[in-house]
């Protein structure tokens, strides 16, 4: 069996590793010194509801933004369904205008083309 005073010299060896890490990722501000582990752990605690928050609104902000794309896009699809009716309307014109261009008559002209 291992010696309980080699495991915990091990044990307090690791926590400090970690302790040593973590002052590395979590902001200490201006008193960067000497920190206890508790005024640590509260930093890090402090920093890790921050960037919960900062992702919860970032998750909101994606969320409005992607509503507004599909609105976007219904209102594009929209539009090209009118430019597509608008552009048939056109030559449908067009085509009427070419066959009165050519003097054949014209559909709701007179019967024949003649008149009275």
């Amino acid at each position: 069996e291992a010696d309980p005073a080699v495991c915990s010299r091990s044990r307090r060896a690791q926590l400090r590793l970690c302790l040593e890490r973590l002052k590395g990722l979590v902001p200490l501000g201006a008193a960067a010194g000497r920190h206890t582990t508790l005024s640590l752990l509260t930093r890090a605690r402090l920093h890790i509801q921050k960037l919960e928050d900062l992702e919860r609104r970032a998750l909101h902000q994606i969320e409005q933004l992607q509503r507004e794309q599909r609105h976007l896009q219904r209102q594009l699809e929209k539009l090209g369904m009118e430019r597509v009716r608008i552009d048939s309307i056109g030559s449908s014109l067009s085509s009427e205008r070419s066959d009165s261009d050519r003097g054949e008559s014209p559909r709701w002209g007179t019967a024949g083309g003649r008149s009275s």
